[in-house]
């Protein structure tokens, strides 16, 4: 072999050899991995391929599945942790740790009515001040606790600014120092925190002179900063949350009223409001426990429907399990699914809350990471806009593609909280964005994000139920997400959602984001039927009374019924509802209802006689573009049945709800009843939810 034979073919050696690396780097193959902080599985974490707009996030469990080529970048990222890069190898598994980002770096905040640079330590734009009597008697508790313990600080018990920070001129616009509890800025108007912190339950105080506060927090510690740190180290808001009442549902008389009519419910923020009232360690309101909410939070196994209607009807009749002299009727609608592939193209807007209020780790912060989720899963042809409110709105993301996950997700990082809440005029905004961009035959909606805490312009309950109603004639959609504590309004935001045709969610942690944005992602997004009624009517030859089990606030007036105007629930791809009834038979006496004199001109049909259905339900829903109404029929025979795993644990669910209401007809239940119902209904409980709710139970 001669000189010239060996170098060509050493040429063509490493030419086959690059060729072999190229193709071997351009072959896709499916990456899984395990994301894990010290504290275990990290779900929401980002993931994408560095230079694309391919991604995904971790589930429930922190795991992730994706396709990338050898030689490909991952990035991860998490909010409050240090992003990582991770070059594809030849390994299929690339499990992530991610570790804490504790760094004071400057970031871009937009807080709805500008930019400008803020401290990242600082969560919130507040200070505190005495506005009367009453308050200088709270700030005296604390000044007292501190007197002689801490240096730099002059007492005047007899000023209303009780605290003096040497170092700060006191002038007429001066204000009262920054007070952060176990890491939490304090508002001026929840300053009646102070008033809770006793002497004995104070770890350690730190005082920081004006220059050195706003150097530390940024301008809303300019007059300075007081840091107070309590024995256990987690110090809530807890006195500013509003619920609506409710009255419970009592039995009704079929002799007098054989209808019963309410709208659906597929909201399910009270479970997991009440869950975290209760890992808290918190007291329960009666009027935060809706019934129909904790039911339907769970899925239940019904079929999915086999006609031309969007969902499927559902009955069941067992013996009450907690009341021997009672029936329980069982009513359930499946929607129909669909894949993420054949949902209609999403116009979505994005309405933020970034007052002051919304400072708190388990609220902005944990609102981005839940938006991540979401974001993660859109698509090319889908469109997100992004609104924010404060002291004023303003748009901060115009229309931009789904496949620009990494313009969007920017976006989202840079809210930081800070202002009063303009909540009506972010709404206005909001809605005019997606007027301006409505997909025909797509998905428009506005997705609000906040605690509720509106304290500018349209805030009454009562105003933004007219703001919504005029807004919902456009066609587009709402969803609301509830985040934090101590000044939740569940109120107001339930009849945001109820009036603008959509649902109501309230997200205390990752996973329940995960639960809402990733498990039930195209239910969240897409209506399939709007203004769902349902009317029930008994049979007096067989029903001597009845009870609807929770749906307070939901009830129609009979005549509501078949007047298409009147507004009702929404359901969505995939969703269920689930109603409760417990019905008392002819012949049976019982203290819950009264006996009544017979009517002379009213009499019972003889055609039913010796009929023997039990009762007739009737549903009557729109098509989402249309204002004329579908109405389905059903009957249920007089048959009891044994009960099914799901009838057990909606039962179980329903018990714990009357329990915790402390409800008249909770009939002296034991707890071993709950738990009894609830492990022999939980069936194959693949997510672990109902085991969740097991445990809750058994913490009570």
């Amino acid at each position: 072999m001669n000189l010239k034979t060996t170098i060509m073919l050493n040429k063509l050696f490493y030419v086959l050899l690059i060729f072999g690396i190229l193709m071997t780097q351009a072959q896709e193959k499916e990456i899984k991995g395990t994301v894990t902080d010290v504290s275990g599985a990290l779900p929401g974490v980002s993931i994408i391929i560095k230079g694309t707009t391919k991604g995904t996030s971790t589930d429930f469990d922190g795991k992730y599945t994706l396709k990338a080529s050898i030689g490909d970048v991952l990035t991860f990222s998490y909010l409050g942790y240090i992003s990582k890069e991770i070059t594809v190898g030849k390994s299929s598994v690339i499990n992530v740790t991610m570790i804490e980002d504790s760094s004071t770096l400057e970031e871009i905040v937009v807080t709805g009515y500008g930019i400008e640079k803020k401290s990242f330590l600082r969560k919130t734009i507040s200070k505190i001040k005495a506005k009367s009597q009453k308050r200088k008697a709270y700030h005296n508790k604390i000044t007292n606790a501190l007197k002689g313990q801490v240096s730099g600080v002059v007492i005047n018990n007899s000023n209303k600014k009780n605290f003096l920070i040497k170092g700060f001129v006191k002038n007429k616009e001066s204000k009262q120092p920054l007070y952060i509890v176990d890491g939490s800025p304090i508002q001026d108007k929840y300053n009646a925190v102070i008033k809770n912190i006793k002497k004995e339950n104070i770890k350690k105080t730190n005082i920081y002179k004006p220059r050195k506060a706003k150097k530390l927090f940024g301008e809303s510690a300019k007059n300075g900063c007081i840091v107070i740190t309590t024995k256990k180290g987690d110090y809530k808001l807890q006195n500013d949350e509003s619920y609506a009442q409710l009255n419970e549902n009592t039995f009704e008389s079929v002799q007098f009223s054989p209808l019963s009519t309410f709208s659906i419910d597929v909201d399910k923020a009270s479970y997991s409001n009440v869950r975290r009232m209760i890992n808290n360690g918190e007291k329960i309101p009666f009027d935060a426990v809706k019934i129909e909410e904790m039911i339907n939070y769970f899925d239940y196994q019904y079929p999915q429907p086999k006609d031309k209607h969007p969902f499927s009807i559902n009955t069941e009749v067992v013996k009450t399990p907690w009341n021997k002299q009672t029936k329980l009727v069982r009513i359930g609608l499946q929607g129909k699914e669909f894949l993420q592939e054949e949902l209609p193209p999403s116009n979505l807007t994005f309405l933020i809350d970034v007052s002051g209020s919304m400072g708190a780790h388990n609220k902005l912060p944990l609102l981005k990471s839940a938006f991540k989720l979401l974001v993660n899963q859109l698509r090319e042809e889908d469109r997100v806009s992004i609104v924010v409110y404060a002291g004023a709105a303003g748009v901060v993301l115009k229309p931009t593609s789904g496949d620009k996950k990494e313009t969007i997700i920017a976006a989202l990082n840079n809210l930081e909280s800070g202002g009063s809440t303009a909540g009506g005029k972010g709404i206005e905004l909001a809605y005019k964005l997606a007027e301006e961009n409505f997909k025909e035959k797509g998905n428009n909606r506005v997705i609000l994000a906040t605690d509720g805490d509106f304290n500018v312009g349209a805030s009454s309950d009562k105003s933004m139920e007219k703001l919504i109603k005029e807004k919902r004639k456009s066609g587009v959609f709402l969803s609301v997400l509830g985040f934090g504590y101590g000044n939740y309004k569940d109120s107001k935001l339930e009849i945001l959602a109820d009036k603008g045709n959509g649902n109501h969610a309230y997200i205390d942690t990752m996973q329940e984001a995960q639960k809402v944005f990733g498990k039930e992602f195209g239910g969240t997004l897409f209506t399939i039927a709007k203004d769902v009624k349902i009317q029930v009517e008994f049979n007096p030859n067989k029903v001597k009374g009845y009870r609807l089990i929770g749906y307070e606030n939901r009830m129609l007036n009979d005549e509501d019924f078949i007047d298409d105007t009147k507004d009702a629930g929404e359901l969505g791809a995939g969703h269920t509802v689930t109603a409760l009834y417990e019905v008392i038979p002819v012949g049976v006496e019982s203290d819950y209802l009264k006996e009544i004199s017979e009517l002379k001109y009213t009499n019972r049909s003889s055609d039913f006689k010796n009929s023997d259905e039990l009762f007739t339900v009737k549903f009557r829903y729109k098509k989402p573009s249309e204002k004329q109404s579908i109405e389905m029929i059903h009957v249920q025979k007089d048959e009891i049945s044994e009960l099914s795993n799901d009838m057990k644990f909606a039962s179980a669910v329903a018990l714990f709800g009357m329990k915790l209401r402390k409800s008249q007809y909770f009939n002296n239940a034991k707890q071993n009843q709950i738990l009894e119902l609830a492990k022999n209904g939980r069936g194959e409980d693949r997510l672990g939810y109902r085991a969740e709710f097991i445990r809750l139970v058994k913490s009570i």
